[in-house]
């Protein structure tokens, strides 16, 4: 399982195996600021980095940054 979150410490507290950073506490997945297309880009990668956590073996809490 992959944690997709924004205050990376509590999913550490909370034991989360993999830990991917989000953007921001209200827009997790996105930044409204930005047009459609970057929007798209942000969830993307953040996808991306979370496809990539869950295939990686883990043996500790890890942090997928970037």
């Amino acid at each position: 399982m992959v944690h997709v979150c924004t205050i990376v410490p509590i999913s550490l507290t909370v034991g989360a195996n993999r830990i991917v950073p989000a953007v921001a506490i209200p827009h997790p997945l996105g930044d409204p600021s930005r047009t459609p297309e970057e929007e798209v880009q942000i969830r993307r990668k953040l996808v991306l980095k979370a496809l990539k956590a869950l295939g990686t073996e883990v043996h500790e809490q890890t942090v997928f940054a970037d």
